[in-house]
């Protein structure tokens, strides 16, 4: 970005089309929508388009009673393919896609229109703040770590996250949308999409400035088949036959090598258990995780104390470990049986 302040007034042309994708999700729209509809009512925004995969619920109704125009799918598409519709409703310059449990702050078009003060910028995207309202663990961990890695991203990003991310509109058609015939299910259709827009010469931008709230309460199985399934294996085989090992965000250099130190502790803690190496191995070992990830346990310390951030940053090896795993599985998948980058179940 350089020093010089945007053209305000071109800025302020660029018009905005907020899209979010709802399969029931009454419990979140009811907090998620309100920001979005005030910005409407304020011109910040053209529209707010919710798109309904066939709810069951009364998200439909909510939507309506709070001023949304509704596009209904007509059928389970998934995320992507209702991004993928509703995009064909639109007629703003910048597509605004924002998910239904993730409620953005009061100044995140400010940011978002100031991303793209650089015309060769197509994308950008923000985070999810350090302030997750659902109090558990696990959710605590998820979005915190969510946090910490995009604010230590690049800000001239490798790839696209959807959660709270924007397009400008003719990039988007001219890219072909989602792939909504790989990804039929929540996956990394963001990520595959922000490779491909990098790929045709684009710029994504990462601005941390750009925040939101995720409502998302995460529980033990949800968290782990998430990332594992629908994240670390169909990316890893995403990187695998297409577009190479990136240096950036939760996959840098520097993950990929404190991940190599969670394997080392794990292996120095199975030797010293078996009596095979002395228990200063695993203790080295421990001291090395904490300093490699001295960053990310100050957030957690901050945000919620010492305990909470001794557990996190424990957790956070069972985290290196399971996606690890993955790479090397999908590694020996894509070498021994050349399989293509599909989704897991």
């Amino acid at each position: 970005m350089t020093s010089e302040m945007p053209d305000l007034d071109q800025l302020s042309g660029l018009t905005v089309d907020v899209i979010m994708p709802v399969y029931n999700g009454q419990e979140f729209i009811v907090k998620s929508l309100p920001p979005l509809m005030a910005m409407k009512r304020g011109g910040e925004v053209q529209e707010v388009i919710v798109v309904d995969d066939s709810s069951t619920d009364n998200s439909i109704e909510i939507a309506e009673n709070l001023g949304a125009t509704i596009l209904k799918t007509g059928g389970r598409l998934g995320p992507g393919g209702g991004r993928n519709q509703a995009v064909e409703s639109s007629h703003s310059d910048i597509l605004w896609f924002v998910d239904s449990d993730v409620v953005v702050h009061s100044d995140a078009v400010d940011h978002l229109k100031q991303g793209f003060d650089d015309p060769s910028v197509v994308a950008v995207f923000g985070s999810y703040d350090d302030q997750p309202p659902a109090e558990n663990f696990l959710s605590q961990y998820k979005n915190l770590v969510h946090h910490h890695y995009h604010n230590q991203g690049h800000s001239d990003a490798s790839t696209f996250w959807a959660g709270c991310g924007a397009i400008r509109r003719k990039s988007f058609l001219e890219s072909g949308g989602f792939d909504t015939r790989t990804y039929k299910r929540p996956s990394i259709e963001d990520i595959e999409l922000g490779y491909r827009l990098r790929e045709a010469g684009g710029v994504i931008r990462l601005i941390p400035e750009l925040k939101s709230s995720h409502l998302k309460v995460w529980r033990l199985f949800n968290l782990i088949h998430t990332e594992v399934f629908c994240r670390a294996i169909p990316w890893s085989r995403l990187m695998l036959t297409k577009t190479g090992i990136v240096d950036d965000l939760n996959v840098s250099s520097a993950e990929r090598f404190k991940a190599g130190l969670a394997g080392l502790l794990l292996l120095s803690l199975v030797a010293a258990l078996s009596g095979g190496v002395s228990w200063w191995w695993v203790l080295a070992s421990t001291a090395l995780a904490v300093w490699s990830n001295r960053t990310l346990f100050t957030l957690f310390f901050k945000r919620r104390g010492f305990l909470f951030a001794l557990s996190g940053l424990a957790f956070h090896q069972i985290y290196y470990l399971y996606s690890g795993f993955a790479f090397i599985y999908s590694w020996l998948e894509v070498r021994l049986f050349k399989t293509k980058n599909q989704p897991m179940a």
